[in-house]
């Protein structure tokens, strides 16, 4: 027999308590602090909270937007996969465009790729939604393209593209944005959608405190 801890409980007490010994939060408030460990604790890498960029009302905004019922918007399908629908507290709708059906002609129409095509889906449903981003970096770009054009905003936006392409680039132009919109990225090239995920999973814990 393997020597390993079984008990489920025992797992995550010890896992976040590793997150609390190998990475510094004590910068962040409580709920803030509760967010940035479920993304540490679904990648397994402590240093990423060096290469985290985020505006100081994200977590309150991701809960407040929660409890309103806001719908989460996400890039793509690995990600809605992740977000544990027992934890959202309003029983928030989870929707992805990238397999619409017209998005591969109007990736065509637009010139762009069909992460980015898919998001013009998210307009009916963007005022007061969770943008949340784990693979696309043309994507997000597209999200801020429209929103300096005048779409509706978003309540909060996670950005976690991944990739060598593009990522690191679309993450740095949310964090300087001057749209005025809470978020919550990781510069540089990692990311994905398990990040993106657990920063959602994160924002729906706290609707339970």
């Amino acid at each position: 027999m393997y020597d390993y801890i079984r008990d489920p409980d025992a797992i995550y007490e010890k896992s976040f308590a590793t997150v609390d010994a190998e990475a510094d939060l004590s910068h962040m408030d409580k709920p803030l602090r509760k967010l940035v460990t479920r993304i540490i604790h679904s990648c397994g890498m402590p240093d990423i909270v060096n290469e985290l960029a985020y505006s100081d009302d994200i977590a309150d905004s991701c809960k407040q937007a929660l409890l309103n019922g806001c719908p989460i918007l996400s890039d793509c399908e690995m990600v809605t996969h992740g977000i544990i629908r027992k934890f959202l507290p309003k029983e928030n709708v989870v929707i992805c465009t990238l397999n619409n059906e017209d998005v591969p002609a109007l990736s065509k129409t637009l010139g762009t790729t069909r992460s980015a095509a898919a998001i013009e889906h998210w307009l009916p449903n963007l005022e007061g939604a969770i943008a949340v981003f784990g693979n696309a970096p043309t994507a997000l770009f597209h999200l801020l393209e429209l929103l300096e054009k005048g779409a509706p905003r978003p309540a909060a936006i996670l950005g976690f593209p991944v990739g060598f392409v593009g990522a690191a680039e679309s993450k740095e132009a949310l964090a300087v944005s001057d749209l005025g919109i809470p978020f919550i990225t990781l510069k540089g090239r990692r990311g994905g959608s398990a990040m993106a995920a657990a920063a959602l999973n994160g924002a729906s814990t706290l609707c339970r405190t």
